[in-house]
């Protein structure tokens, strides 16, 4: 029998009463005995701020309404989407009501200010919408994106009450990015916007920035900001300093007040050189003594608030309404806690994860590679060649990512290749040293291990010359092969390479390599140059004469990885089978990179098949994991399998046109990552 959708829907929300009836009478005990109890309790300076402004009524009415809205959440979230589930018939339809596109970029004017963002506008029954992508709108408005299970619809917290029902915002995939439709949003809060070209130029009326309040707590420092309405603001985030950015205008007299007095200079501390990934031994730092500084900075449509951040403490900042302010952290975990479902099987979260004594902020994307809407691929900086870098988002960006996480290692000199990067059953550079990596099929069959790639050449006599590296920019004495899927060209890494060209498998050339760097040499779209680096060459001349017929011999060891379409490879490996496999000396890293602590990057899968594309950052009051750590991290985020990426300044989470982890500035160029695609509309 078929129920209409009314019927069906009220059948289930009497059910999700009745089951929901004890729930509620002792919830409204309980805010019964906390209101009495509300005038005795000391609260936080941030709870004060919220409740100083209501009468016990009003608190008390706030939180039955609280405590309604949890259970019918609850109810929401029962009948909510899951990671391999689709959204309700009812979601459906209003997500997929058909739009006619009408404008869209990537850039936004904030006031005059220009700033990157994806945007698109559609008509929908003569209205013109406006969608902004998601990260987009937490990281350059401040609004807070809020936990959700369901992908179509976002809610946010901006200048709002939180305990009152946030607002939600709908959501249109699109392209690579998750748009917020932001239409009704903007015109309540007072924002005008017009497309132009390429930019969508945003005007709002500047709030006034009346007051600065500063208050040290147990945990750190406390710093709020009064003003008279909302406005955008954005938070700038590097080591030592952050900046939080506001479309307001100061009181004159807070610039006097908030002028940092001349710093002297200390003597400086000698610099250790050495790999960019290298961080040297650190002690734990707890909160310490040092007050942070304030400096503020205005012009006639914003202002810009300044603040050293002591050492150990993280920068957090959050919205409050009634009255309006934006509330500044310096706390030793700033972490927001996040349980996105950001498309249909990808969801973003986020959280502190504790191991032992020591607690660290992650970030990772949980994914469903056997949802259709998903695939994975290696990308690297120039589509066309294996030579260069370039930023994680401007890679993701290029290939048209949805999603992101820097892959790889790589020569930050000559920017060159150092792992296995397959793709489509082209090899666009071989693995080196035995190294770990992660391997996979378009029928969503994974492969974590070590392997390497065996290539012999074999001349028409018989002879076998073994080979070293396929199209890479590690270095050693041999030969070594670079195809096409290289570049357009080749130029020597070493002095005095001997060259031979190979065509429609031929000698047709032998060049002269001369100094490294100086001379490029084309490689032939229907070949490959063979490059001999090192000892005396003159017994493989003699065998590698012009016109000589040569075949290349091809296996992985082990073999079974020679199934597998995708690889991206790095390393060390972490678990396999559940148990810590962790071997950085079989894979020929160096002692001081297998003991250091440093910020990961890193992947695995579950048992049931969910991949685990995790950030790792510096632990609370010290350093990030070292790579034991790294795996424990794993293993408590659910992988069985897991891969150790590139780290440090490398790492780099990429979601919808922004990275989740960190503030782009401090995040290196990489040459090589890992993208997730989605179908484009």
């Amino acid at each position: 029998m078929k129920l209409n959708s009314s019927h069906a829907k009220a059948k289930i929300m009497t059910k999700g009463f009745s089951r929901h009836k004890a729930k509620i009478v002792i919830g409204l005990l309980a805010i019964c005995a906390s209101c009495l109890g509300l005038a005795a309790q000391r609260v936080s300076f941030a709870e004060s701020l919220v409740i100083e402004s209501l009468t016990m009524g009003e608190i008390l009415q706030r939180l039955v309404v609280q405590s309604t809205l949890e259970l019918d959440r609850e109810w929401v979230e029962s009948e909510a989407v899951t990671p391999s589930a689709s959204p309700s018939p009812q979601t459906q339809t209003f997500a997929q009501t058909p739009t006619q596109v009408v404008g869209g970029g990537t850039k936004l004017s904030l006031n005059g200010r220009i700033v990157p963002l994806a945007w698109k506008q559609w008509q929908v029954g003569g209205v013109i919408r406006t969608g902004i992508s998601d990260v987009g709108v937490q990281q350059l408005f401040g609004l807070e994106l809020l936990s959700t299970r369901n992908w179509t619809r976002q809610p946010i917290q901006w200048f709002s009450n939180p305990l009152s029902t946030p607002l939600v915002l709908v959501a249109h995939h699109r392209d690579a990015y998750r748009y917020l439709d932001i239409t009704e949003f903007a015109q309540q809060v007072g924002w005008q916007f017009q497309a132009q070209g390429d930019t969508l130029a945003l005007t709002s009326i500047p709030a006034r920035l009346d007051s600065i309040r500063q208050e040290t707590q147990l945990w750190g420092f406390r710093i709020v900001l009064d003003l008279d309405r909302p406005t955008p603001w954005q938070v700038s985030r590097s080591p030592g300093e952050g900046a939080i950015i506001l479309n307001a205008i100061a009181n004159p007299t807070l610039v006097e007040q908030f002028t940092p007095p001349p710093v002297v200079e200390d003597e400086e501390d000698e610099e250790v050189e050495g790999d960019e990934e290298v961080e040297g031994d650190e002690e734990d730092n707890q909160v310490l003594d040092n007050q942070p500084t304030i400096q503020v900075e205005t012009n006639q449509t914003q202002t810009t608030i300044g603040i050293s951040i002591p050492e150990g403490l993280q920068l957090h900042v959050f919205s409050l309404p009634n009255p309006n302010r934006l509330v500044i952290e310096l706390r030793p975990n700033a972490m927001v806690e996040k349980d996105i479902l950001w498309a249909p099987g990808i969801w973003w979260r986020q959280r502190t994860v504790t191991l032992g004594d020591h607690q660290f902020p992650l970030v990772w994307l949980e994914v469903d590679p056997k949802n259709p809407q998903v695939k994975l691929s290696p990308m690297w900086s120039h589509p066309t060649t294996q030579v260069g870098t370039a930023p994680l988002i401007k890679t993701a960006q290029l290939w048209k990512a949805a999603a992101a996480i820097n892959g790889g290692f790589f020569n930050r000199n000559n920017q060159l290749p150092l792992g296995a990067i397959r793709r489509d059953g082209y090899w666009y550079s071989g693995p080196i040293l035995n190294r770990g990596a992660i391997a996979w099929t378009d029928q969503h069959q994974f492969k974590f291990g070590r392997f390497s790639l065996q290539e012999t050449l074999i001349t028409a006599n018989g002879e076998r010359f073994p080979s070293l590296f396929l199209n890479s920019g590690y270095v050693q004495a041999g030969i070594s092969r670079y195809t096409p899927a290289w570049g357009v060209t080749y130029t020597p890494l070493t002095d005095n390479e001997v060259i031979w060209v190979v065509q429609n498998n031929q000698i047709t050339a032998q060049l002269p390599g001369g100094v490294a760097g100086e001379e490029s040499f084309v490689i032939p779209v229907n070949g490959y140059l063979l490059t001999h680096r090192g000892h005396d060459p003159n017994a493989i001349a003699k065998s590698l004469t012009l016109g000589t017929t040569v075949q290349i011999e091809q296996k992985t060891l082990p073999v079974e990885f020679n199934d597998y379409p995708h690889i991206l490879g790095a390393g060390p490996l972490l678990l396999q089978n559940r148990q810590i496999v962790l071997d950085a000396k079989a894979e020929n890293f160096s002692n001081a990179f297998a003991q250091q602590s440093a910020i990961r990057s890193a992947i695995g899968i579950t048992a049931n098949g969910t991949l685990i594309i995790a950030a790792m950052h510096n632990r609370v009051g010290g350093r990030g994991p070292n790579l034991t750590e790294t795996a424990q991290l794993m293993q408590q985020l659910g992988a069985v399998d897991a891969l150790n990426l590139d780290g440090g300044s490398s790492t780099g989470l990429y979601l919808g046109g922004h990275l989740l982890d960190r503030s782009p500035h401090t995040a290196a160029r990489v040459h090589n990552g890992l993208g997730l695609f989605r179908p484009y509309k």
